[in-house]
């Protein structure tokens, strides 16, 4: 009998030893961030205030955090027609409104309610900051973390951030399914940008390492046809965010170029098809050799890559806090600019032309 006993607890014990492993096990974590491709190259940091506080309810005044959840016929009522309507890699759409040399923002809507926002320019609403404010302002604002929590239904999900990303992109949590990252010009160390967004929105953008439990939404899958529009919608936000960025450093507004779009593009492509990331192809052609068989004129030229950034609002963040490819896209010479993208490759061709 003691043996029996002793088979029985034994084999209770295993069982739930069985149990525990089966729940760890079905509580994945994953890594799931943007490759940062360009950053600054000196080795300042900028500390966080905390990790893992709790936050308090935030005093929202400015008028764009309103927005979320709106529809688009609120927003149209408010603001009229959009400039452009750009589809998204993540079955949004961006209402972009960018009629004005200092100010840009584009509104994401998802089955007709707001779902995100990303704003650059001077006079933003986004009290209680302001555009262009100082980092140490910023944060004496708002508490910069390490890591922020999201829950939806059963499902628990933990941003992450790295050092870099509180320098460059720290993210607040303003209410319970609320979110801003706030994009920071780290060579001036002010405020560049914002982007309000849901938890859902942020969960889709996946623009941070992500610890969860339970599960992560599907990402979408296009035909080809469906990303060359995504693509185009990319390469126009690309264009008007860098000349609001230009605007800002006070330099002159760069036209479009047809030709060096198609250079842009075909780089772009082949970066992705032939798995590999320089401004050097393969073949060992490089910009210049690519505007030639293009047959582009030019007396000055330049180039900027980034890859696997989220959308086109995170690769110009980028962009602008690398000192080499700020230098290119904030320089005299320059007077055209081409933009190519391919899926989640981005690529600006820079053109000074002959007169």
């Amino acid at each position: 009998m003691k043996r029996i006993r002793n088979i029985v607890i034994f084999m209770i014990i295993a069982l739930l030893i069985f149990i525990v492993m089966n729940q760890m096990n079905s509580s994945p974590k994953e890594v799931v961030r943007e490759v940062a491709t360009h950053f600054k190259e000196d080795n300042r940091t900028l500390e966080p205030k905390g990790t893992g506080a709790v936050l308090p309810q935030m005093d929202l005044e400015g008028d764009i955090y309103q927005w979320i959840g709106k529809t688009s016929t609120e927003l149209i009522d408010e603001l009229g027609e959009p400039n452009r309507i750009d589809v998204s890699a993540y079955n949004y759409e961006w209402y972009v409104y960018n009629n004005s040399e200092s100010q840009y923002i584009q509104f994401a809507i998802l089955k007709d309610e707001i779902i995100s926002i990303y704003a650059i320019g001077d006079n933003l609403e986004i009290s209680p900051i302001e555009s262009g404010a100082s980092y140490v302002d910023v944060a004496d604002t708002f508490p910069i973390l390490s890591e922020t929590t999201y829950k939806e239904g059963d499902s628990t999900y933990t941003f992450r951030l790295t050092a870099e990303d509180l320098q460059m992109r720290p993210l607040v949590k303003m209410s319970d399914s609320l979110f801003i990252q706030l994009y920071f010009d780290t060579i001036t160390e002010t405020l560049s940008s914002v982007r309000i967004s849901t938890g859902d929105a942020l969960l889709l953008q996946r623009p941070y390492e992500i610890e969860y439990i339970g599960k992560l939404p599907e990402q979408p899958e296009f035909t080809e046809e469906e990303w060359a529009d995504i693509q185009q919608g990319m390469e126009q936000q690309i264009f008007d965010i860098s000349n609001i960025m230009r605007h800002r450093h006070n330099r002159s507004r760069l036209e479009w170029d047809d030709q060096a779009s198609l250079v842009a593009y075909d780089h772009s492509r082949d970066m992705y098809e032939n798995d590999y990331f320089s401004h050097v192809s393969l073949d060992g052609d490089g910009l210049r050799e690519r505007l030639e068989e293009r047959q582009v004129a030019y007396v000055a030229a330049g180039e900027n890559i980034a890859a696997q950034y989220p959308d086109a609002p995170a690769a110009m963040e980028g962009w602008l806090n690398s000192e080499s490819h700020r230098d290119a896209l904030l320089s005299d010479e320059y007077s055209y600019l081409g933009v190519g993208v391919y899926r989640f490759y981005y690529t600006q061709n820079f053109l000074g032309k002959p007169f």
